[in-house]
């Protein structure tokens, strides 16, 4: 679908230079002179490189359409992950890097979106929250003021997170996989 250079919006994906673009910040501008024109901030889907390119209005781009699938993850051997895909049953191996840290949260029969491009693995999204157990949670520090003191905890799945003074060890809490920041006590 081509997209004229004033039409790009954050989060559009674009053919550019024969390789794959996301575009992370759009400016319009419109000088005093000359024709009006887009300042995209763009990274590179494949390597992660970052580039700023400008767009006339006049200009055409190439915009993309990224298939998005749901995998369910199965299972870690080694530094491979493996997802099944819930449709056809077929299973999907990537690189742990590929995820990043992220994938410490990666829980058994877990749903996750992974964006394709040409049946080729572009990027994968994770539920925004899980539910995880505290296994070890420092004891509150008399005199503390109540308003600041979150205190250092260490999670089932490896990850220290911060957590507020009155959780303790042994329970659940929900955990943002995003920013790895305590939510909220989960329901029992």
């Amino acid at each position: 679908m081509k997209l004229n250079g004033n039409e790009i919006k954050p989060g559009h994906v674009l053919m550019h230079q024969d390789t794959l673009w996301a575009a992370v910040k759009v400016q319009h501008v419109k000088p005093g002179k000359g024709g009006a024109f887009a300042q995209v901030e763009m990274k590179n889907l494949l390597d992660g490189r970052k580039l700023n390119e400008r767009f006339r209005a006049t200009e055409s781009v190439e915009r993309v359409r990224l298939e998005q699938k749901d995998f369910q993850f199965l299972y870690e051997e080694g530094d491979m992950l493996v997802f099944m895909d819930n449709e056809t049953y077929e299973q999907l191996e990537l690189q742990k890097e590929f995820v990043g840290e992220r994938a410490a949260f990666l829980q058994d029969g877990m749903t996750v979106t992974v964006e394709l491009h040409e049946e080729k693995p572009i990027g994968i999204s994770l539920p925004t929250h899980v539910t995880l157990e505290i296994v070890e949670a420092d004891a509150v520090v008399k005199g503390q003021t109540q308003s600041s003191s979150y205190k250092p905890a260490v999670l089932e799945n490896g990850v220290r997170c911060m957590v507020p003074p009155f959780i303790t060890s042994g329970e659940k809490i929900v955990v943002d996989t995003d920013s790895v920041e305590y939510v909220r006590r989960a329901e029992k």
